[in-house]
C-alpha cells in the first residue's frame, strides 16, 4: 500500500485523475452478496480499494478478498442464495460472481488460499454442472448444487483432529452407484419427488428414477461390480440395493425398467445369491443367473399404447442365462409360464403375445458394460492419516468433483476426500475428526453466535451438523 501512494505522488495531475477514474470502486463493480454476520476480525478487500471490516450489512462484490484473524469468522450471504462460513485464519477471494435470475450464463468462481469454509450452495451451482467451482493451490473442486465443507490444511488440521476424544467413524459410500461415461441430458428423481442433474461421477441412490434426454446414456457402476448402460429415452429406477463386500450373499438388487433401453451385467450380489437380483418392468419380471443381457421396453412395457405390433419388451441374453416371467396383460394371448433364455437367445412380448428371437436388439452405439472399466477410487478408501497437508472436502449433501493435475475423485453424499500437494487424491478409511466435529457454524445456523461461543468453550456439536 506504501508503494502505490508513493508512485501516486510523482504523476502528473492529469496522468492521477485518470488512474483514480479507472480504480475498481465497489459502486461500480458487480455486486455479489452481503456479509449476515460476523465475529473478531474479519476483511473485505476490492482491488485498488482500502480494506472494509467485515460486519452484519457490509456489501459484497466480484474480485473481493475475505481474510479472517486467528479469532475471526463471518457468515457470508451471496444473491444466487450461497451461504458460506468462513473460518478463522482464511484467506478467500470472489475472482468471478455473475448472477442474474434466470441467465444462461451465471457463474462463480472462488479461491481459497488458506483456511476454509462450510457452504451450502445456492442457484447457480444448481443452473448448470460447471458453473460453480473452487480453486486451490493443490486442486479444482466441482460444485454440483452441494452442501459441503473445504479445508486447506497444513499440520493444523492434524492438531485439531488430536483434541477430539471421540473416535472417527467409517468414511462409507453411501451411493448405491455412480455414474460413467456420460453423454447428454441425465436426470434423477429421488423418492420425495425432488429432481437434480448427474453428471459422470453423480451418486445415485435407493429410489432415484434416472431419465435420460433424447441423446445421452451413461453407464451405472454399482458397488457389488454390477453395470447397466442406459440408453436414450429411458427410465431406469434402483427400488432396493443392500451390499456389504464382507457379506455380499446378504445383499439386495431390484430395480425397474420403466421405459427405453438398457444393457446390464450382474456383480457380486447375483454370484453369490442370484434369487436376490430382480430386473421388473409392466410387462415381464427377470430372474437373474449370473448374467449379462439387454432389455428393450416400449409400448405396452412402458404403460404407452402400442402404436405398432413392433413394440413391447424385448431380452436378449450375452451371457449366461436368465429367467423370464410374464405378467398378465389385457387381452395378451399365448405363453404365461417361466421362459429361461441362454446365452444367445431372446425373446420378444407384445399384446399380441411371445416370440422368439435369434438376434439381438439394435444396440447403436451403447457399451456393452463388460467392455467399461471402473474408474480407480470410484468407491474405495484407503488409510490417510488427518494431519497430511492438503485439501480435505467433505460433502454433506450433493456432488463434488475434486480435480488435480493427474487425478479425479468424485464425492457424494456423507463422503470425505483429500487431495494432496503433489497431486493424488484419495478417499480415506475414516472421516477427518476435524470436520466431522467441526464446532463452526453451518451457514444455515440460526444462532452462529451461540455456537461459536460453545466451540470456544470447547463444547462440540455431535458429528458434521445436519
Amino acid at each position: 500500500m506504501q508503494h502505490s501512494i508513493l508512485a501516486i505522488r510523482h504523476f502528473a495531475p492529469l496522468a492521477m485523475a485518470a488512474a483514480l477514474a479507472c480504480a475498481t470502486s465497489p459502486a461500480l463493480a458487480q455486486r455479489a452478496g452481503e456479509v449476515e454476520f460476523s465475529r473478531g476480525v474479519g476483511f473485505a478487500q476490492t482491488p485498488g480499494q482500502a480494506p472494509r471490516t467485515m460486519g452484519k450489512g457490509l456489501p459484497l462484490v466480484q474480485g473481493d478478498r475475505l481474510t479472517t484473524s486467528d479469532g475471526g469468522s463471518a457468515v457470508i450471504k451471496l444473491d444466487d442464495g450461497t451461504r458460506m462460513t468462513v473460518r478463522p485464519n482464511t484467506e478467500m477471494v470472489l475472482q468471478q460472481y455473475q448472477y442474474r435470475a434466470n441467465a444462461p450464463d451465471n457463474s462463480m468462481v472462488m479461491q481459497l488460499l488458506r483456511g476454509g469454509f462450510r457452504a451450502v450452495t445456492g442457484l447457480i451451482a444448481k443452473s448448470s454442472p460447471s458453473a460453480a467451482r473452487i480453486q486451490t493451490n493443490t486442486a479444482t473442486v466441482g460444485i454440483r448444487g452441494t452442501d459441503f465443507d473445504a479445508r486447506v490444511c497444513a499440520k493444523d488440521c492434524g492438531a485439531e483432529s488430536a483434541r477430539v476424544i471421540a473416535s472417527a467413524r467409517p468414511n462409507a459410500v453411501q451411493a448405491s452407484a455412480k455414474l460413467v461415461g456420460t453423454q447428454g441430458e441425465i436426470n434423477a428423481v429421488d423418492a420425495a419427488g425432488q429432481r437434480r442433474r448427474l453428471v459422470d461421477g453423480g451418486s445415485v441412490f435407493p429410489g432415484d428414477l434416472l431419465e435420460t434426454a433424447k441423446d445421452a446414456r451413461s453407464v451405472l457402476i454399482f458397488r457389488d461390480d454390477s453395470k447397466i448402460t442406459l440408453g436414450p429415452n429411458t427410465r431406469f429406477r434402483v427400488d432396493n440395493f443392500v451390499y456389504d463386500d464382507k457379506n455380499a450373499g446378504e445383499g439386495r438388487f431390484l430395480v425397474s425398467l420403466l421405459r427405453g433401453s438398457v444393457r446390464a451385467l450382474t456383480g457380486l450380489i447375483a454370484k453369490s445369491n442370484n434369487r436376490n437380483v430382480g430386473f421388473s418392468t409392466a410387462t415381464a419380471t427377470v430372474g437373474i443367473r449370473g448374467t449379462g443381457f439387454d432389455m428393450v421396453c416400449t409400448g405396452a412395457c412402458a404403460n404407452e399404447v402400442p402404436t405398432s405390433d413392433e413394440e413391447g419388451l424385448t431380452l436378449f441374453t450375452w451371457l449366461g442365462s436368465i429367467d423370464m416371467t410374464p405378467v398378465n396383460q389385457p387381452g395378451a394371448t399365448g405363453q404365461t409360464a417361466l421362459q429361461v433364455l441362454q446365452a444367445g437367445q431372446g425373446l420378444f412380448i407384445s399384446a399380441s403375445g411371445l416370440r422368439s428371437l435369434a438376434t439381438p436388439p439394435p444396440e447403436g452405439d451403447l457399451p456393452r458394460p463388460d467392455g467399461v472399466a471402473t474408474p480407480p477410487r470410484l468407491f474405495s478408501t484407503q488409510n490417510l492419516p488427518d494431519d497430511e497437508e492438503g485439501l480435505f472436502v467433505f460433502v454433506r449433501d450433493g456432488h463434488i468433483e475434486v480435480l488435480t493435475r493427474s487425478e479425479v475423485l468424485h464425492l457424494g453424499r456423507g463422503e470425505a476426500g483429500f487431495a494432496g500437494n503433489n497431486g493424488n487424491t484419495a478417499r480415506p478409511d475414516t472421516i477427518p475428526k476435524f470436520l466431522d466435529f467441526d464446532r463452526m457454524p453451518l451457514p444455515t445456523n440460526r444462532n452462529p453466535q451461540l455456537v461459536s461461543i460453545l466451540g470456544e468453550l470447547n463444547i462440540r456439536p455431535e458429528r458434521c451438523e445436519k
